[in-house]
């Protein structure tokens, strides 16, 4: 099982949700969090946390969807923490939505912060993993990036597009010492639906029944962790709605029949 004990880890939204447990427990087991996400005061908050636990935490105010500006950024972080051993690309957002009704604006901009500027630091950073002869890069994608669901159809897309970019980018790195974990949580008790991206552009502001009981995100993280420190390739983290990527790979009738059956 790997040591993650004194290796430095990035881990982008990592203001709340499944970042800032993952951020916790990285701190817990002895390594050095690199917080990254928009929101200062909660990102201070959740360094304040981390350093009860480990010596050293760096925090990094950033919005990730401003691509243009991610390679200063990399090399300014690369030059302040030294090295990047583990890069944990958990930043995204979700969409409350209809297809008609969703605006190209709204599919560019969630495609934009899930799944552009995920391959564009993981692009940055590869080569410093490559230099240093490791890394392990892990990208929290999505159930519905293994099939499709109503109301997400942007959100959808990306999460499939990080599917296939980063399983592609794992085979040409087969003959390296560089990992790639992709991570596919389903319910998840998090704010994310709260900030899902509506048709006219403002945030959703409610909590999905499905979202409020959902596995807890600090259960998330531990299998995350757990999941990274045994090299695993692809795990699915959640409760019974697994089932349903089961029932789309085996019963695709009843999946078909099942999914247009979900309204929100």
């Amino acid at each position: 099982m790997k040591d993650i004990k004194n290796k430095i880890v990035w881990i982008t939204g990592a203001s709340s949700g499944i970042g800032e447990e993952l951020a916790i427990l990285m701190a817990q087991k002895g390594a050095f969090p690199v917080l990254i996400a928009r929101n200062k005061e909660k990102l201070q908050n959740v360094k304040d946390t981390c350093l009860q636990f480990t010596q050293k935490c760096w925090m990094y105010p950033m919005d990730l969807s401003r691509v243009d500006e991610l390679p200063d950024f990399v090399q300014k972080v690369i030059n302040e923490t030294g090295s990047i051993d583990i890069l944990i690309n958990n930043a995204g957002r979700s969409q409350r939505s209809l297809a008609i009704d969703t605006p190209l604006a709204n599919d560019r901009s969630i495609m934009e912060l899930n799944f552009f500027s995920v391959i564009a630091l993981s692009k940055l950073l590869l080569p410093h993993m490559i230099n240093n002869c490791h890394g392990h890069i892990v990208t929290i994608s999505s159930i519905t990036g293994k099939f499709g669901f109503p109301w997400r159809t942007a959100y959808a897309a990306s999460k499939h597009a990080l599917q296939g970019y980063f399983e592609s980018l794992r085979a040409e790195l087969s003959q390296t010492n560089i990992k790639v974990t992709l991570v596919s949580p389903g319910r998840v008790k998090t704010n994310i639906s709260l900030h899902a991206l509506t048709e006219n552009g403002t945030s959703y502001n409610q909590m999905d029944k499905g979202q409020q009981n959902g596995l807890p995100a600090n259960v998330c993280a531990k299998r995350i962790v757990r999941a990274i420190q045994k090299n695993k390739k692809d795990i699915l983290v959640g409760k019974s709605e697994l089932l349903m990527v089961y029932i789309r790979k085996f019963l695709p009738a009843l999946f078909h029949r099942m999914v247009t059956k979900i309204n929100n």
